[in-house]
């Protein structure tokens, strides 16, 4: 009897102090949207286990057939606890994919303009705000009929809306323009344009006290802080590379606001009422993405891009739980509160397809420059994609990235995987194709590095640890 109860505690306890195998989690839900593998995966809280997928589509690249009727590029989601409803954003099919909760089943596909980008739901549940970011406006969706309602004209590009806490104004923030809307909700009429620093910011959320409201730049690596009670900038946080998603939570009765940051592989905490003074860092899988917190303040769960897992952080010790594997490429993530009234566990769901792990590669600089570069390579089907961020290149220049037989200098590139030219930053963000995830396979046994050639002089600027492939 002793050792089972020590088992059990330990079972509980897990890595870095397991916190959330309590009964007010087991009806909450986390879920992902997978842009790659065109899934939503269901992580169960109180045990941290995939529950299993909601299959909207097929991986890539089977997606380009023209007879092809999926989701492509699921991204975007928002959740209402009053309806038990998802909402899903699948950025390639123009979609909106109504989930219920309860049942794991789609509700109703909506199509919207071009390249939509998240879901917000307002305070009362009855609407689903949708930023259409291929355009200049938020489609708004009636979640009872389902049926679009509304479209609102704003800046080029809008990426996400955040509502304050009565529902009376919207804020959308901008993929393509520095600036921040505010939205009447009654009229559907723009009353205000903030300035802002940037003119990417993929992720707005509101704290929830209503005080403030975050908005990240993804690009320069900054998050903006919006006083709601004058409607103006508060504040501007340096946070640092690939700042993607932002949210707030009470930790032990303060107001945190919380960061992931993935080009650090990192989530980075900030005490509200210390004036967003950092308290603490949390270092995290590769490159962390959409984050949420449970409600009690206790714990956070955060999507892992290049790792396809999901991260759980003991937000009480600021310690990380066991990875959880999941699909591909996580993007928006939502811990869902009351998803479900009975423990329905597995019911509709699919178990996870997806077995091969993906490979992360990181680049370093070759004594000739300070740049970086970050490298996923993950099977889809009989090829791979392989994508690529890289930072602190020359600006405006062209590079080839390519794997290498040499061993030593002077690495030649015997086999090229993608040539790209950075923007004014020296920045790349892209992906490519080829058969290559069997680095590790008898017909690429003999590669020993990944490089990145800068074309004008053929100097190796950045390169692999060696490859190990036995």
């Amino acid at each position: 009897m002793k050792i089972q109860l020590q088992i059990s505690l330990l079972l509980l306890l897990g890595c870095g102090g397991y916190v959330n195998a309590q009964s007010n989690y087991t009806n909450d839900r986390v879920y992902t949207a997978n842009q790659v593998s065109n899934t939503v995966s269901v992580v169960d809280p109180s045990t941290n286990k995939l529950l299993g997928e909601i299959k909207l589509g097929i991986p890539f690249p089977n997606v380009l057939s023209p007879l092809y009727r999926g989701e492509v590029l699921v991204h975007g989601m928002g959740y209402s606890p009053l309806d038990k409803m998802l909402a899903v954003v699948s950025i390639g099919s123009n979609s909106v994919t109504l989930i219920s909760t309860e049942t794991n089943k789609v509700l109703k596909k909506i199509y919207v303009g071009r390249s939509p980008h998240e879901a917000t739901f307002t305070p009362d549940g009855k609407q689903i705000w949708v930023t259409v970011r291929g355009e200049a406006y938020v489609s708004v969706i009636d979640a009872m009929s389902m049926k679009e309602i509304h479209r609102i004209t704003v800046a080029d590009g809008p990426g996400m809306v955040a509502f304050t806490i009565d529902g009376k104004l919207a804020y959308v923030c901008s993929s393509f323009t520095p600036e921040l809307d505010i939205v009447n909700t009654t009229t559907c009429k723009l009353i205000k344009r903030i300035p802002v620093v940037s003119p990417f910011s993929p992720n707005i959320f509101t704290s929830p006290d209503g005080r403030w409201i975050a908005m990240t730049h993804k690009d320069v690596g900054k998050v903006t802080i919006i006083n709601t009670a004058s409607q103006s900038v508060a504040k501007v946080i340096n946070t640092g590379p690939i700042t993607n998603h932002v949210t707030f939570c009470y930790i032990k009765k303060k107001l945190m606001m919380l960061v992931s940051i993935g080009g650090e592989n990192k989530v980075r905490v900030f005490d509200v009422n210390a004036g967003f003074k950092q308290t603490d860092t949390v270092m995290v899988g590769a490159l962390p993405h959409g984050l949420w917190a449970s409600k009690d303040g206790k714990l956070m769960y955060v999507g892992l891009e290049y790792a396809d897992e999901v991260q759980g952080i003991n937000l009480e010790t600021m310690k990380t739980l066991t990875p959880v594997k999941i699909g591909q490429s996580p993007q928006a993530l939502v811990y869902a509160i009351n998803a479900v009234t009975k423990n329905n566990k597995t019911t509709g769901l699919p178990a996870l397809n997806d077995t091969v792990a993906t490979q992360v590669f990181n680049l370093i600089n070759n004594k000739r420059m300070q740049g970086i570069g970050r490298i996923a390579v993950r099977s889809i089907g009989l090829t791979d994609l392989v994508e690529q961020i890289f930072n602190g290149l020359q600006p405006n220049h062209a590079y080839t990235l390519a794997l290498s037989y040499s061993e030593k200098p002077p690495y030649r590139a015997d086999y090229q995987i993608n040539a790209f030219t950075t923007n004014e930053a020296g920045k790349y963000a892209g992906q490519s194709t080829g058969l290559i995830k069997t680095t590790g396979a008898t017909e690429m046994k003999d590669f020993k590095h990944i490089i990145l050639i800068d074309n004008a002089t053929n100097h190796v600027e950045l390169l692999s640890q060696y490859l190990t492939t036995k």
